[in-house]
């Protein structure tokens, strides 16, 4: 009875030795343990593959054998928690904790985590609470107390039980062998497990290892552990010709090696990718992948490693669905992150939690609400077009547009009042089985791989509702809070075994046993892998090693971190005995470089430097499309063609017409070189019959007529509403017109007068209150509410004192004259005709001289406010035509217009006429005083530019003529009217 010990570098042939052994032993009932669940049925097919039938022995992994033994034992074995139930138990120790030094961290939901990895640790070790001090000492005999309390145990404290019945009760074991790989390193329970086991029956154990050499410095102590306790009784074994390529046999014998060798060619063995963004890195390994695939060799055959399937699933999906790879994930995934979990945490925050508006509809626009996805587009865009994010308003809008309520929202909430809140795992429950219900309904099985993926996560969470019902029958609670703090920290296992026909996508734990001829290996930029290594927050190193030397603890010491994360790329790259690919982002979706991992440097260096740069192939941010000669699909290839027709429009039409996409390819060529001009007789004859236009419609046209076009005849909505600079303008203009018509009745007086200058503010900020609850039909919060009235008083205030120090004479009169409209006064409802059209707008505010029958006319700006000399350079009308209409339709002589700026330096600027510099109109700048004859002749050249536009509207002559010759930055329209935008 003994341990024997198999070791060798990676592919030296360890694991068919040991699985020879495995069934030369069948008689004798043999155990193997493989390190995952997955690998039971791989290991059951290698060893039908070697013999027709298995007629004795188990394969199980260390868990199975841990059980096996307290079943041999006959003890009385306590239930055992799940990770769920350790993680509100945990929750329940810290917080009936008295904490010193950790309370402030305790608060936070990190922290029973980092807690639990710590106790795990010590678990693992055979560390009693004795062992400790401190707070850590405290945390650690609560929950031992409280485990003892429910008579349960966790997984750690299992195998330290088994352990001890191997070591201590006969009955534990007989002398069946046991077979082990695939462990690099073995806690302190099943070091203890393999000691006592080696006593009585024959152990043989698997290990990749070499001495001496870096790729193995991780595995040294547990290599070194097991030779002593094997004795002579080591087998090494040397490399095997398995590669079919010099060039990856060389990289296996060298990689991370001191010593350098004369490296063989390449040949295209072990190659390089670069691509910006995770897109782009992943369509390149699609490229690569469709071509290995067309080339012969089987999807099954191929392998994506990754260091983390949450972070590559995503753009992974959109890469490989849009190429038609076959693909499937090996290992687990998060319930949050598949659109079951998604939905179904969406609707439980909102219902429970008091989530936003977007968590009900992440649920309601999914296929499990049972609700038509038009339909709730329809009902979001309603509720955010009103601004509406109050829950409580959100259910009820929601519910009067659907015409019905939402079933499952008023089941999740109605279960919990009715039944005095006891059972949110019921409600929680029933939502599980009405989602895939009603994505799936009752007529035929789910089928296709997204009903896959549905069907594990519905059995992911109905499996972890189970535990927390376990949990509350060991007289723990389950608030809604707790259930929905434990589905976002559900997994669910995606793929267990290799699937034929389909590339496998797997992480670095689960590729360490598997082989493949084609190998891409992701993720190897600087800071992802190797990763950052992190300590224990309540188990630094120091502290570790610490309790080792004191012999308080087995194998408490982590490997070197950097050591073991060399140790998995090793294992990575020697994966694959055909081709090897490493990939890298070269930059992030943003542009940004990125630099490099050292592993990635690390097999570049082992190759001759002009060989690796032939092996490398790079896709920048610039290249939006593929090669056309390597384009993967026909849609790849007809971009590449239209991205040539940019440079050489002949030779895209030819390839055009090679291969049958001349229709495709001119719609490409003319879609930045349309005509603008509008041509359908329809829309000509309504345009040429509109004798009526805004002044502000006309101001936009020439401007940009392809901006007018779309802005006021297409007229996109924004569907968000926001408290945005429209919304505040309106509010501003509502809050001086109730000033300005109300103060002759509060204050007695036309205008602001210095003296009481208070009273005015005061009567200022209720008129703001007042514009703010009949203006705002916006559901804003109390704090949206008070920042909007607080920065709008502080605008208008300054406003006021600002027009004390202008001092002008003359007195406001009217205010929001409108004229042009059916809304307007009798005698203004023609509006300004300029001759075969007329002319509507709203004068905000006239000022009249109290003597005669002069004024001027004001216009308020949140923005920038313009002069004379900008009115005619930048073709400015608003100011010319309100001029003109006060004269031609209210019947006051005009002095004037002015721009009144409500923010920034609130500045009065505008076109004045001289003569009333000194009396009527005084301190404005210079230049806004114009002579006689300049004044009028403004005025008749705005005449002029508005009769122009019309004409053009009426032709329907739209071009893409912004002002200056370039799009300005804040249109947001150029993607509508297909301008060029760097």
């Amino acid at each position: 009875m003994a341990l024997a010990l198999l070791v060798g570098p990676a592919n030296a042939g360890k694991v068919a030795r040991l699985l020879d052994r495995y069934l030369e032993t069948l008689d004798r009932d043999p155990f193997l343990i493989v390190p995952n669940r997955a690998d039971v049925n791989r290991v059951e097919h290698d060893l039908l593959a070697r013999r027709p039938a298995l007629l004795g022995g188990t394969i199980g992994t260390f868990d199975d054998l841990f059980r096996r033994v307290r079943q041999n034992a006959g003890a009385a074995s306590r239930a055992q928690v799940t990770e769920a139930q350790r993680s509100l138990l945990l929750a329940r120790v810290v917080s009936a904790t008295t904490l010193n030094g950790f309370a402030p961290s305790s608060r936070y939901p990190g922290f029973a985590d980092a807690l639990g990895s710590a106790l795990a640790d010590l678990e693992a070790a055979l560390l009693e609470p004795g062992d400790l001090d401190g707070q850590l000492a405290d945390l650690y005999t609560g929950y031992r107390a409280e485990l003892d309390r429910l008579e349960v145990w966790d997984r750690e404290l299992a195998r330290a039980r088994a352990a001890d019945l191997v070591a201590g009760e006969f009955g534990a074991w007989g002398s069946q062998p046991v077979f082990a790989y695939g462990f690099e390193d073995l806690t302190g329970a099943q070091w203890r497990l393999l000691e006592a086991l080696a006593g009585r029956a024959d152990v043989v154990v698997s290990l990749p290892y070499e001495p001496l050499r870096p790729a193995f410095g991780s595995l040294q102590r547990t290599a070194d552990d097991l030779a002593r306790l094997a004795g002579d009784d080591v087998e090494s074994l040397a490399p095997q010709e398995w590669y079919d390529s010099p060039a990856l046999a060389h990289l296996e014998r060298t990689l991370f090696e001191e010593r350098r060798t004369d490296p063989p060619p390449l040949e295209g063995a072990v190659r390089f990718l670069e691509a910006a963004g995770a897109r782009a890195s992943l369509e390149l390994v699609g490229e690569e992948i469709l071509t290995l695939i067309r080339g012969g060799m089987p999807a099954d055959e191929i392998a994506v490693v990754v260091p983390s399937l949450d972070r590559v699933r995503s753009p992974l999906e959109t890469a490989f669905g849009s190429l038609g790879i076959p693909y499937s994930y090996e290992g687990r995934l998060s319930l949050r992150r598949t659109p079951f979990g998604t939905a179904l945490l969406g609707l439980l925050r909102f219902g429970w939690l008091g989530g936003g508006r977007r968590d009900l509809f992440t649920f309601l626009r999914s296929r499990y609400s049972g609700l038509a996805r038009t339909r709730a587009d329809f009902v979001e865009g309603r509720l955010r077009g009103r601004g509406i994010k109050d829950p409580g308003r959100v259910v009820e809008e929601a519910e009067r547009l659907l015409g019905h309520a939402v079933p499952a929202l008023r089941e999740l909430q109605g279960e919990e009042e009715e039944e005095e809140e006891e059972d949110p795992l019921g409600a929680a429950r029933a939502l599980v089985r009405r989602m895939i219900t009603a994505a799936y309904g009752l007529e035929s099985p789910p089928v296709g791989e997204t009903s896959r993926i549905d069907l594990r996560a519905h059995e992911a969470a109905l499996g972890l509702l189970d535990e927390l019902e376990g949990w509350r029958k060991l007289g723990g609670e389950t608030s809604p809070e707790q259930i929905v703090s434990a589905l976002e920290r559900a997994e669910v296992r995606i793929g267990g075994t290799a699937e034929p026909g389909r590339v496998a996508v797997v992480d670095l734990m689960r590729a360490r046993t598997r082989r493949w001829q084609a190998v891409f290996i992701l993720g190897l930029e600087e800071g992802v892998f190797p990763r950052r290594s992190t300590e224990t927050p309540f188990l630094p190193d120091e502290t570790r090693r610490e309790l080792e030397a004191a012999g308080k603890g087995r194998r408490l010491v982590r490997p070197d971190p950097l050591g073991r994360e060399r140790y998995l790329f090793y294992t990575a790259c020697t994966r694959a005995w055909r081709q090897l690919l490493l990939v890298r982002e070269a930059a992030d979706d943003d542009g940004r470089p990125r630099e490099p991992s050292p592993f990635y440097e690390e097999v570049r260096s082992r190759f001759d430097p002009a060989d690796v740069a032939l092996a490398t192939k790079k896709r920048p941010l610039s290249s939006l499309s593929w090669e056309l000669e390597r384009g993967p699909t026909e849609r790849e290839r007809l971009r590449a063609a239209a991205a040539i027709a940019a440079t050489d429009e002949d030779e895209a039409r030819a390839l055009a017409l090679a291969n049958g996409w001349e229709r495709r390819i001119e719609r490409a060529l003319a879609a930045f070189d349309r005509q603008t001009t509008l041509a359908h007789p329809l829309v000509v004859e309504e345009l040429a019959q509109r004798a009526r236009f805004s002044v502000t419609e006309l101001e936009r046209f020439l401007d940009c007529s392809s901006m007018w076009f779309f802005e006021r005849v297409i007229a996109p909505k924004e569907i968000d509403a926001v408290l945005d600079a429209r919304v505040r303008g309106g509010i501003a203009h509502q809050t001086l017109y109730r000033f300005y018509s109300g103060l002759p009745k509060r204050l007695g007086t036309d205008a602001v007068e210095a003296d009481r200058l208070d009273e005015a503010l005061v009567f200022l900020r209720e008129c703001l209150v007042e514009a703010i609850a009949g203006g705002v039909r916006l559901d804003i919060t109390d704090l949206e509410r008070l920042e909007l009235e607080e920065t709008l008083a502080r605008d208008l205030e300054h406003f006021l004192k600002q027009e004390l120090e202008l001092g002008l004479p003359l007195v406001p009169r009217r205010f929001e004259v409108g004229f042009g409209t059916s809304s307007a006064p009798v005698e203004l409802q023609r509006g300004l005709e300029l001759g075969g059209f007329t002319v509507s707008g709203k004068i905000d505010r006239i000022d009249a001289d109290p003597f005669s029958a002069r004024g001027i006319v004001q216009d308020y700006k949140l923005g920038r406010a313009y002069g004379a000399r900008d009115i005619e350079t930048e073709e400015k009308l608003q100011i010319p035509l309100y001029i003109l209409a006060l004269r031609d339709l209210v019947g006051m002589e005009p002095l004037g217009g002015l721009y009144r700026g409500l923010t920034g330096t609130r500045e009065a600027r505008g076109l004045v006429r001289a003569e009333a510099r000194e009396e009527s109109v005084p301190g404005l700048k210079r230049p806004d005083y114009l002579a006689e004859e300049d004044f009028w002749r403004q005025l008749d050249d705005a005449q002029d530019r508005a009769r122009s536009a019309v004409d053009r509207v009426h032709a329907g002559d739209v071009r893409t003529d912004p002002r200056g010759g370039e799009c300005p930055r804040w249109c947001s329209l150029w993607t509508m009217c297909r301008v060029r935008r760097a």
